[in-house]
């Protein structure tokens, strides 16, 4: 895909960020969408050959192109990619065609990946080369597994020795480390100068960095003795030296911790940045809390989606690519389906003579499945910020099932009294209240316990865990309930 030479360039106007202004645009796009494609259909329907249609429908398509990219080019790059985002394949890659160049590598940066690489695949290679041949080496290090090899290699010809080093140890980091998200951009200076030097040194640089809300201070064999935050140098006499006012306490990161542990780091003590010093105390990037966010949002958008079992996908991928990603899930949820049935028919007779029991179980397997999933929620959220370990499980897991206990007392009495009041049986409103506080002590049980498994083997706690909840509380439940209507009533 080659960019348009002879497109007007965007009306020049300031750009208000406000998510509702990329909403509307979307809007906009997709209108001009379908009145060019309606257009085409009217001139398809027109006789073959009919030279006057194909010129009307030639105008209509430049005048709606125009529209589209001064719309689109007053935006910023983060809403262009919402935007893009929101479009299906084909309608996608033909306004990003519109997209003004100077913006294809902020668009590129922000667009989630499996939208990225439906970009690239689109782009010929001059234009993959101007737009990355500009970007700094962090930023070049995110793009380069979705680049073609000789485009990777022909924007390296264009770095200097120092980018294409940083480059490489940024490409060497594993993917949920700290090194990948780092940042190289970051002004030092050393402890035995002056404010008044550190602020002529600030002066002559043509802009700082982004989030720099500190300087770092270093030797001469580039380690880390401080960081000397910027509202102390604005407030502090010229004359005083780094060393009197810097900070020595501090925060620091390695660069195979996990960007988990950084998000965690950041909240907790309020960060814009963070020095990130190899294993000699050298300083050899920066993290900041940009980058944090992006990696609190991914990490959520991960967990939403492995709660379910399913992979980030494209909304508009093909049938068959969703299918990959749903249906294993969708297979194992129809087997324990399957058997929570299963376990249901084995007390068919407990059902047909008591039938009042078919409509009362659900309830049943359906309130022990919310318990269990709001103590699934919490241990998984406990697990991801670290507030679990060794010692204070038990504990843990004590304090849940008292929790839900007593919560299953409460609602189990509110569901007793319903079940005497459509069968007018005691017996039946007591099994109801055993079952129900049995069957959300079980939910609470896997709660906790799944979780906690596959996090002790390395896995992803979110992944699938509703599927196997839900298999315990429906399965379990049934059978509790008219295992106990069995005993008990019959």
């Amino acid at each position: 895909m080659t960019k348009p030479a002879d497109a007007p360039k965007p009306v020049s106007s300031p750009r208000r960020l406000d998510p509702e202004d990329a909403q509307h645009a979307l809007e906009e796009v997709q209108e001009c969408l379908r009145r060019q494609q309606l257009v085409q259909d009217l001139v398809h329907r027109q006789e073959q050959g009919d030279r006057k249609a194909v010129l009307v429908e030639d105008l209509v398509h430049r005048q709606h192109q125009a529209e589209i990219q001064t719309l689109i080019n007053r935006l910023h790059p983060a809403d262009i990619a919402f935007i893009l985002e929101s479009l299906p394949k084909d309608e996608r890659q033909e306004v990003w065609r519109l997209v003004s160049p100077e913006h294809d590598a902020d668009v590129l940066l922000e667009v989630e990946d499996w939208v990225r690489e439906s970009l690239i695949e689109a782009m010929d290679r001059q234009d993959l080369v101007a737009a990355t041949g500009n970007m700094d080496a962090d930023e070049l290090a995110d793009l380069a597994p979705d680049l073609p090899p000789d485009v990777v290699a022909e924007v390296q010809k264009g770095l200097t020795e120092e980018e294409r080093a940083q480059l490489l140890e940024a490409m060497g980091y594993p993917e949920d480390s700290v090194g990948a998200i780092m940042d190289f951009e970051m002004v030092r200076v050393r402890e035995d100068v002056s404010l008044e030097v550190v602020l002529r040194y600030l002066r002559r640089l043509h802009e700082l960095p982004d989030h720099t809300d500190q300087i770092f201070v270093v030797d001469r064999q580039d380690k880390l003795q401080g960081a000397l935050p910027i509202s102390v140098l604005l407030v502090s006499e010229p004359e005083t030296e780094v060393s009197a006012v810097m900070n020595t306490d501090y925060l620091t990161l390695g660069p195979l911790d996990s960007d988990a542990d950084a998000a965690s780091a950041f909240e907790r003590y309020d960060l814009v940045s963070a020095p990130v010093t190899d294993d000699q105390g050298r300083l050899i990037g920066r993290v900041t809390i940009a980058d944090v966010v992006d990696v609190i949002r991914e990490d959520s958008q991960e967990q939403d989606l492995s709660r379910a079992g399913l992979q980030e996908e494209d909304i508009f991928a093909p049938v068959a690519m969703a299918l990959r990603n749903r249906a294993p899930w969708l297979l194992f949820n129809l087997c324990t389906a399957a058997t929570a049935s299963f376990v249901a028919s084995r007390f068919e007779g407990t059902v047909s003579h008591i039938v009042i029991l078919a409509f009362l179980m659900s309830i049943v397997a359906g309130i022990g499945g919310n318990s269990g999933n709001q103590t699934m929620t919490m241990i998984i959220r406990a697990l991801a910020v670290g507030r679990i370990t060794g010692k204070n499980i038990w504990q843990l897991v004590k304090r849940e099932m008292l929790v839900t206990f007593l919560v299953g007392l409460c609602g189990s009495l509110v569901a007793a009294a319903f079940a005497w009041a459509i069968s007018d049986s005691l017996s039946i409103a007591l099994v109801m209240m055993a079952a129900m506080i049995c069957n959300m002590l079980v939910g609470a049980g896997v709660g906790v316990l799944v979780p906690m498994v596959r996090a002790r083997f390395g896995k992803d706690p979110a992944i699938g865990s509703s599927v196997l909840l839900t298999f315990a509380t429906d399965s379990l439940g049934f059978f509790i309930f008219l295992g106990l209507a069995t005993i008990f009533l019959i």
